[in-house]
């Protein structure tokens, strides 16, 4: 799996990448149980196992987002839910400095939908 995310990461352009490292690096730092694995070609974040977010780069416009699993029962004036039931994506600029407290504020909404039992755990 190592190999599959190195592949996953290493294909995107230096200033993509160094954008989506640094969003590994605070999603994973959110929790002790944040957990990272490949799900249909992207890293997948999980909490205790359970799916809670992905990152990815928008085709189109070349721009990186955080895609949050339960994103439908968070309410963010920056979360974009577009033709999507479940999900809400947050997109990021890559050529700007991370806007690390709004990304932090969204991944602990996220997190405490599983942690107080919103979003079951099996």
């Amino acid at each position: 799996m190592i190999d599959e995310l190195y592949v996953y990461y290493s294909k995107h352009d230096e200033e993509n990448q160094n954008c989506l490292y640094a969003l590994r690096s605070i999603i994973l730092g959110t929790d002790e149980l944040v957990s990272e694995t490949m799900k249909w070609n992207l890293p997948c974040f999980c909490y205790k196992g359970k799916m809670f977010c992905f990152i990815n780069v928008e085709k189109e416009s070349n721009q990186p987002y955080i895609l949050f699993v339960e994103g439908g029962l968070l309410n963010h004036p920056e979360l974009e839910q577009g033709e999507r039931v479940r999900m809400k994506i947050y997109r990021v600029d890559a050529k700007h400095d991370l806007p690390i407290e709004t990304i932090s504020l969204l991944l602990n909404e996220a997190l405490d939908l599983y942690k107080n039992g919103r979003i079951k755990i099996k």
